[in-house]
């Protein structure tokens, strides 16, 4: 029989090359998805795709208003305290009222967030009769906006963590990926919306989707969620809060939890200054809006694989690779600095993506498993960890800049991931 110069026989070569096509075939087959996690990443999708049509261009539009970069983060402070603040009061929520009506409030409150804008130039023109500058007004939405965020986030999470899955963390993979497949498309049809019909005429969209998402999230989640109700009372609830902060001081859920803080800090100070980082480049609106339109794009098949393989190892190991994932590239993005272009830039901000995923999914599996007999208190402490760290990352973002410049704050930050990262490996249990 001829030999193969692969396998040694045409039977055997060719049975190589099948099991090599099986191989790749399954890593790009969808990762198993349950109807309620379908369900909460797609009302997830429309949230965001609705508030991303504006909220893309807030920091260019906040400068071009004469908004200093401290001012820009304070504007993002007041929606991630709010909902710091609000998270544990919607947890208690959560005992008395069905999931899926907070859940669709909370939406409704991202709508309001868009009619809010649009009154923003009638305010104005009233500003003599209240007494109260725009800029008075425009906070105040921004704080509605969180305490919005903080109903729909704490619900959605605990949904989830009250239901039996089989992989929490790649059900959290899916839900948090949702953003991601949002900013894919929503700021090119935000900046269509804008040329034609101004920033009115995207708001108005921004509101009519709301709209609609509340229906079909109210709708899908009524009787999947009913279960969830258990009627708890105030004072049993703080006790459960008690409980909840006292699991989470173990090393075994503190090392973890804390590094995946770091990374959501970075991420936080991206979302708020990295389009201004980018115009410190000398990139144009027009090259901003392509990048971030094609890496939300490219990173959609890509979050597949991801959510994939977080179903494969335990939430510690997941944040402490997605930390040090994302410190490594943190470090590159600062390191080349000086001769950075629309791919290298690519490159990194993708694994940087992949990172923070990654870290994600791990924090949200982790409390789900360590906290699973309190999912509505476990829901709001994982909503606290994110606007906390990102305000963290806005409120303090400007002074830094104007301190270190974007260079090494893109290099201290990596590397305190990266170190964290193996810091935290060490405590995992395998």
């Amino acid at each position: 029989m001829r030999r193969s110069v692969l396998t040694g026989t045409v039977g055997t070569g060719r049975i190589y090359f099948l099991l090599k096509f099986v191989k790749m075939r399954h890593m790009f087959e969808f990762p198993k998805i349950e109807k309620i996690t379908r369900d909460a990443s797609l009302t997830h999708f429309l949230l965001m795709f609705g508030y991303k049509l504006y909220s893309f261009y807030f920091p260019l539009f906040l400068v071009a208003k004469g908004f200093s970069l401290v001012q820009v983060g304070y504007t993002n402070f007041l929606i991630y305290l709010p909902i710091a603040i609000f998270a544990p009061i919607a947890g208690f929520l959560n005992h008395k009222i069905n999931p899926a009506i907070l859940s669709a409030l909370g939406i409704l409150g991202y709508g309001i967030h868009a009619l809010g804008m649009i009154l923003l130039v009638p305010l104005e023109n009233y500003a003599f009769l209240t007494g109260f500058s725009t800029h008075f007004f425009f906070y105040i939405f921004q704080i509605l906006l969180g305490i919005s965020a903080a109903l729909f986030f704490v619900s959605s999470r605990a949904i989830l963590m009250g239901t039996k899955l089989e992989s929490y963390d790649r059900a959290f993979g899916w839900f948090y990926s949702a953003n991601s497949y949002a900013a894919a498309v929503s700021p090119a049809v935000g900046a269509l919306f804008i040329w034609k019909f101004g920033f009115n005429g995207v708001f108005v969209l921004s509101l009519i989707l709301q709209f609609f998402n509340a229906v079909f999230c109210y709708i899908r989640f009524r009787k999947q969620t009913s279960h969830l109700l258990d009627g708890v009372k105030i004072k049993e609830s703080g006790r459960n809060y008690f409980t909840v902060l006292e699991k989470l001081k173990t090393k075994d859920t503190l090392i973890p939890a804390s590094i995946s803080f770091l990374v959501l800090i970075l991420a936080g100070f991206n979302s708020t200054f990295f389009v201004l980082f980018l115009k410190n480049l000398g990139w144009s609106l027009n090259q901003i809006l392509i990048f971030n339109s094609l890496l939300s794009l490219i990173f959609l098949p890509i979050s597949f694989w991801v959510v994939k393989q977080v179903a494969r190892f335990k939430s510690e190991i997941n944040i402490s690779w997605g930390s040090k994932i994302a410190g490594i590239f943190s470090i590159l993005l600062g390191g080349l600095y000086g001769i950075l272009n629309f791919y290298s830039v690519f490159i990194i901000m993708l694994g940087n993506s992949i990172g923070s995923l990654v870290s994600d999914s791990g924090r949200s599996g982790l409390l789900s498993i360590k906290l699973k007999n309190y999912p509505e208190e476990s829901a709001a402490v994982d909503t606290v960890f994110s606007p906390l760290a990102t305000a963290l990352g806005a409120i303090t973002g400007g002074f830094l800049i104007l301190l270190l410049g974007y260079p090494l704050l893109f290099i201290f930050g990596g590397i305190s991931l990266f170190i964290s990262g193996i810091f935290g490996k060490k405590f995992a249990k395998t």
